[in-house]
């Protein structure tokens, strides 16, 4: 990632991506929002460009592909619509940790269909008592002949009735958590009411129930008793990855405000000759291009120290969430009244920006964390 030959690899994967985006996603980006129904065409076209297939092994059918790469493709979807860049980072987020520990058996019944894009796979950590406190978490996991039966609730889980799998954290024992892989036709596992959100409206929120429900042996992600540890591992991955949908709604607030700003005429000369204006913009662009900066930096730490990296993932989770939500919003501002219309996408971007401050660890817990390291805590 240090030289020029793998930067224009990257700048050439990030064109042929963005293309894909602006022919195949946002066309329905609006559609998506307006009928809060999930982004099947945009997903399946990406599906079928391999993009969904970037992360996993080649012996399931997926291509290897690195962080990197995996960021670009959310990056770019989530410029044009924010729902398709969760749709695709929530499979990948819950199904790194089954790849990752998963028992080979395991990784063959449900990685194939997911890197095909056939199935589809979210991850239920968040329960009704609090999302922060992952260790507090009540959900339980005991062993019951040759499987084990989950009991609890888990809320506000992306994707839910519209994922096929769902890897639930649950408690083992006094202070011991396991993961454990349950399909949406398992007996004892239903849903409970589709919330009605502000933004990413296309991504099917509910809760996560689990009543008796019996998986087999197999099912258990690694260690039963190392699930905690095995998640939070996996934060280092999914973390930017949140970042990368931040960063892409802000990208795209700032190209809207661009265009429109532009064309847009004020007393017989376009607002972007407006010296406010520009001054928003140059603000607009600093913002956007030193979250990226952050986000790439976490990427590279990735390789070079990956001790460290937690903390510069959770470093560029806050910066790019935080730019998506102040580009947004003076993307809005410089569209005047137009921008509080649902006719212009900043509307849905400005509405889409405010859960990436939420999901994925408030940023309030990402400047404790990010305390933590700078103390070296």
């Amino acid at each position: 990632m240090d030289t020029a030959e793998n930067w224009d690899v990257y700048e050439q994967f990030r064109e042929s991506m963005r293309r894909l985006a602006q022919d195949k996603i946002a066309p329905h980006a609006a559609e998506v929002d307006r009928t809060s129904t999930p982004p099947d065409t945009s997903y399946d076209a990406l599906a079928e460009a391999g993009m969904i297939s970037l992360p996993f092994p080649e012996s399931v059918g997926g291509q290897e592909g690195d962080l990197m790469s995996q960021v670009i493709v959310v990056e770019e979807s989530s410029r044009v619509c924010g729902t398709t860049g969760l749709a695709v980072l929530t499979t990948w987020a819950a199904t790194e940790p089954i790849f990752r520990f998963g028992a080979p058996d395991l990784i063959e019944e449900v990685i194939p269909e997911c890197a095909t894009g056939k199935k589809k796979a979210s991850w239920c950590m968040t329960e009704p008592r609090g999302g922060s406190d992952l260790a507090g978490l009540v959900t339980r996991a005991e062993p019951k002949g040759n499987g084990w039966v989950l009991n609890g609730t888990k809320r506000f889980i992306s994707g839910a009735t519209w994922s096929d799998w769902y890897l639930i954290l649950a408690r083992t024992g006094e202070n011991q958590h396991g993961l454990f892989v349950t399909h949406k036709d398992e007996p004892g596992l239903s849903f409970g009411k589709l919330e009605t959100k502000m933004g990413v409206r296309g991504s099917p929120t509910a809760d996560v129930i689990l009543e008796d429900c019996f998986i087999p042996a197999n099912r258990v992600v690694g260690d039963p008793t190392l699930g905690y540890h095995n998640i939070m591992a996996s934060l280092g991955t999914s973390r930017p990855l949140v970042a990368a949908q931040g960063l892409g709604i802000a990208q795209g607030g700032l190209d809207e405000a661009i265009a429109y700003t532009k064309e847009r005429e004020q007393f017989g000369k376009p607002l972007s000759r407006f010296q406010m204006v520009q001054g928003m913009i140059a603000d607009m662009t600093l913002k956007v291009e030193s979250a990226r900066a952050m986000l790439y930096r976490a990427i590279e730490m990735m390789d070079r120290n990956p001790a460290k990296a937690r903390g510069f993932a959770s470093m560029a989770k806050l910066i790019c969430t935080d730019t998506a939500m102040s580009v947004t919003t003076d993307a809005v501002q410089l569209h005047g009244g137009y921008g509080y219309l649902q006719d212009y996408p900043v509307e849905r971007m400005m509405r889409d920006a405010k859960v990436t401050q939420i999901y994925e660890g408030t940023n309030q817990i990402q400047r404790l964390l990010i305390a933590k390291h700078a103390y070296g805590n």
